[in-house]
């Protein structure tokens, strides 16, 4: 008998560290993802200052539209002196000469002369919890062709909400985790991010790359990698041939039951119980590819000016602002409708077997219906942006139609917000995505028509305006 439960236990170890990895590594490039997100958002302003030989027109309307309830500011340091922070309240005491700074005047030294981003932290944020900086150097080129260091671009990253979604999951599933990182390009020791746990107990890792740094994620079963309790049920089921069949489907059974719950947890969003991006995203591609022949429509929406709602009433209010728009979602859309949470503020659906001009009517209506969250007895109302696309009419391929619906929604952004619109061919898409709202803001301060390029690429248009003078 002492046997058979030792061999037992190992057989239970071995099928938890084989969930376990399979976790680690699905969640650890998630995490990855988030990050690169978090730091694309220097990439964007990289290109707004080429774009501008230099300037920004209207920064704070710039970083405004940058935001999101993971990022705490965004800054700009010409020369390597912080002059520029978005929101300045509270963050006056950050603009400082990076250079010559004795905590981050070597990190930032290298990252200049080697033109490499770099990330610092945890450090702690005086608005309360921890954050990551990225700096990103830009270099420009003068008028006889020679480059030269303009400075920085500089995004505070919140933890752990920028890549909270996995963390979150992870606890859910009972698992400790534990991120680390290098805490530097110049220093190889490792560093604790997030973790949700002091001691981890042979752990299983997942490294991850992050631009040039080395990050690692460990995580363990909360209750550790043995199954007291199903070994106590074998033990006492060995006292009789029935009892111990009897223990042994009973552990079959649990085993498969956590398989089934681990995958149902790992697809679903915490906040709003909606498919997160990782499920929706499977789920569509099965729906796409099991009827390939029929048209579909996605949709993409997020919360206007969530950000606002956060600072005036909290994180907290925030979230239940979340819940109540899922909620909406539940109520109006049939039940054959595919809805997510892609992150943030952002939300995605799959109505299958239709068309935009049969949808057009309804997504209207969805968009105009009132939204509201409560805040100390009071309810409050907001609103909605909303693009979305067909398949295959605008896109032969998910990921594809789920760009043309985001491309969509950002047209709405453009125009003011708080609307729906259909994809349409000449939307602005890819750079122009990301730097559409910017240049629109911009464009408004230039007369006469005018053209906007990329600046390491030959015809590639990035925007297009007609200002009559």
């Amino acid at each position: 008998m002492s046997v058979f439960i030792y061999n037992t236990n190992v057989q239970i170890q071995k099928d938890r560290r084989t969930i376990a990895k399979l976790n680690v590594e699905t969640y650890g490039q998630r995490i990855e993802n988030d990050i690169e997100n978090g730091i694309e958002i220097t990439d964007t302003l990289k290109q707004v200052l080429i774009n501008g030989n230099g300037q920004i027109i209207n920064f704070s309307k710039v970083a405004e539209n940058l935001m999101s309830y993971s990022i705490q500011s965004v800054q700009l340091a010409p020369n390597g002196v912080v002059t520029e922070i978005y929101p300045e309240e509270g963050n006056e005491t950050g603009k400082i000469d990076l250079l010559k700074d004795s905590k981050r005047g070597e990190i930032s030294n290298y990252a200049k002369d080697h033109n490499i981003t770099i990330t610092q932290g945890p450090i702690e944020l005086k608005q309360g919890g921890s954050g990551l900086v990225v700096r990103n150097p830009i270099y420009l080129k003068d008028e006889n062709g020679q480059e030269y260091f303009w400075g920085f671009t500089i995004a505070i990253l919140r933890v752990p909400e920028v890549f909270e979604d996995s963390t979150n999951a992870l606890s859910k599933f009972k698992y400790n985790y534990r991120l680390s990182r290098e805490a530097s390009v110049l220093d190889k020791k490792h560093v604790v991010v997030d973790a949700n746990c002091d001691k981890m107990i042979r752990p299983v890792t997942y490294d991850l790359t992050v631009g040039k740094e080395k990050w690692k994620l460990e995580i363990m079963p909360r209750a550790g990698w043995s199954n007291s309790k199903t070994l106590y049920l074998i033990f006492f089921g060995g006292l009789s041939l029935v009892l111990l069949l009897t223990g042994l489907t009973t552990l079959l059974f649990l085993l498969d039951e956590r398989r089934v719950e681990l995958k149902e947890l790992a697809n679903k969003d915490g906040l709003t119980k909606l498919y997160n991006r990782y499920g929706f995203d499977e789920m569509a591609e099965k729906m796409i590819s099991k009827n390939p022949k029929e048209h579909c429509v996605a949709v993409l929406l997020d919360v206007d000016d969530f950000k606002l709602i956060n600072d005036m009433y909290g994180h907290a209010y925030g979230d239940k602002a979340l819940i109540s728009l899922s909620e909406n979602m539940q109520k109006f859309f049939p039940s054959s409708a595919l809805l997510g949470r892609n992150g943030g503020d952002e939300f995605c659906i799959l109505l299958p077997n239709c068309t935009m001009e049969e949808v057009k009517e309804s997504l209207i209506e969805f968009t105009k219906t009132p939204k509201t969250f409560s805040y100390k007895g009071q309810t409050y109302s907001f609103c909605i942006s909303l693009g979305y696309a067909e398949y295959p009419n605008n896109a032969i391929e998910r990921s594809q139609l789920m760009r043309c619906a985001d491309t969509a929604l950002y047209e709405v952004k453009l125009h003011g917000k708080n609307g729906c619109k259909a994809y349409q061919e000449g939307f602005q898409s890819g750079v122009r995505k990301q730097l559409g709202f910017v240049l629109n803001d911009i464009s408004e301060n230039l007369p006469g028509a005018f053209i906007i390029y990329r600046a390491d690429k030959e015809d590639d248009e990035i925007f297009y305006a007609n200002r009559h003078i």
